[in-house]
């Protein structure tokens, strides 16, 4: 799980209530500070740490500053603030972040890169990871690094705005979807229409596609081009997704058309056992094919819909990462899906009646 620490050492005086109460009420993981009697205001819901130039006697966490290998080797204390200039440096952080449970560290450039290295060489450490951000913008990008990305960030706010901001973010990290089995009814073929390949700037695993269906109320997992076909090579980014008036699953539970997906627009990719991630869509594909639509029905009989090319290259997902091309599915065909309990409006889940048919 991310989670982020606010650095009240640089909040002007006049916001600094005003941010330890959001960070607080927003239920962030920690709060950072040179002045331990601040410190000592703060109520136990929240982690208290205390920057040092040494080791200290202290009620909170203490991160020692550390500038050489021989004051990390004399450190008795569990966490240390490393800033990263120089590739020596750049090894001092990577031997905190495989000793110790914290390491915090500030990077003086804005290459990833050392961060890169750190994240690699601490992988398999029971330590946590927090990397110093000096921006929200930068926040996203440093908790994705390597897809790992860094335990947890460490921002000092201009306010509690972007305190609230960054629990937003954090918040925004793609949570697992229980996916469901559904129940192929039949197929039927439509003729000619309009279908979209989206292909995003990731590559998929086996196991993994995205959710498209007719209706909000239910979708089924369109598979990735990972498996080989003949008479062409594979193409792991991609998703020949359907038609496209059809609905996508994105991330925080919003959906777009199809026909909406353009350069840098984000989907979501889910796997078979429901674990998703947010990638980055590089073009979609609009091209006139065959299609054919697949009707289903969830175990406790909600209707799902897809129209998808008419190809036998076309697949969906079925139970355990089973590749199913389209032409081939049966009454009775078992499909892995994905049932919404909201209908939608622009994209957005609400309360209210509709009736897809």
């Amino acid at each position: 799980m991310k989670f982020a620490w606010i650095d009240l050492r640089t909040v002007p005086e006049a916001h600094r209530e005003a941010v330890v109460d959001a960070a607080v009420h927003a239920r962030l993981a920690g709060i950072v500070s040179d002045d331990p009697a601040l410190l000592d205001t703060l109520p136990p819901t929240v982690a208290r740490v205390l920057v040092a130039p040494d080791v200290v006697e202290s009620p909170h966490l203490v991160a020692v500053l550390v500038d050489d290998q021989d004051r990390l080797d004399r450190l008795a204390a569990t966490a240390a603030f490393v800033r990263v200039t120089d590739d020596r440096t750049l090894k001092l952080a990577c031997a905190a972040a495989v000793r110790l449970e914290h390491t915090v560290v500030e990077f003086a450039d804005p290459t990833k890169i050392p961060l890169e290295i750190v994240i690699a060489a601490a992988d398999g450490a029971a330590g946590r990871l927090i990397t110093v951000v000096a921006d929200l913008e930068e926040a996203a990008i440093v908790l994705d690094v390597l897809e790992h990305g860094s335990d947890g960030v460490l921002l000092a706010p201009r306010d509690a705005a972007d305190v609230f901001a960054l629990a937003r973010l954090l918040e925004a990290t793609s949570p697992p979807l229980t996916l469901t089995t559904l129940t192929v009814e039949g197929i039927e073929h439509n003729g000619l229409g309009d279908r979209v390949c989206v292909d995003t700037c990731s590559h998929f695993r086996e196991d993994e596609g995205i959710l498209v269906g007719s209706f909000s109320s239910g979708f089924i997992l369109c598979c990735s081009e990972t498996h080989p076909l003949p008479y062409m090579p594979t193409r792991p980014f991609r998703v020949n997704a359907g038609a496209l008036h059809s609905y996508v699953l994105g991330p925080d539970n919003r959906t777009n058309y199809l026909s909406e997906l353009r350069t840098g627009s984000t989907v979501l990719a889910v796997d078979s056992e429901g674990r998703t991630r947010k990638l980055t869509v590089g073009r979609a594909k609009l091209e006139s094919r065959p299609i054919l639509t697949i009707t289903a029905h969830s175990p406790e009989g909600v209707a799902v819909s897809l129209t998808v090319q008419d190809d036998w290259h076309v697949r969906v997902l079925g139970p355990g990462g089973k590749v199913r091309n389209v032409t081939e599915l049966r009454r009775g065909d078992e499909l892995l899906g994905y049932v919404a309990t909201e209908q939608r409006h622009v994209g957005i889940p609400i309360g209210e009646f509709c009736k897809e048919t």
